[in-house]
């Protein structure tokens, strides 16, 4: 008799990966629970609509790629690109 060696790894959403949230919003998975109509409860998440877009950025004169969720696109639509961008390089985001 003994234990199982089996290793359990959570996601921890502070550390998830680049394509795992958007770059404008800060959009992540929320956890939660599905229930079945016998009320069983199991896990599962809900991921934000991500979407790679590239953006022509007049003020840094390149085009940039961004990992943004529908949301995210509506934002920059409706403040533009060269603000969403002046918002995230003061913050400290990382552009492609």
């Amino acid at each position: 008799m003994g234990g199982s060696n089996l290793t359990v790894m959570r996601f921890n959403p502070n550390t998830a990966p680049m394509t795992t949230y958007c770059q404008v919003t800060g959009a992540r998975p929320v956890f939660g629970k599905s229930v079945s109509h016998s009320h069983r409860r199991t896990n599962r998440r809900w991921d934000p609509n991500l979407q790679r877009k590239r953006y022509w950025a007049p003020s840094l004169g390149r085009t940039i790629t961004l990992t943004v969720s529908a949301r995210g696109i509506k934002t920059i639509d409706k403040r533009g690109i060269d603000a969403v961008v002046a918002d995230m390089l003061a913050r400290g985001e990382k552009l492609r």
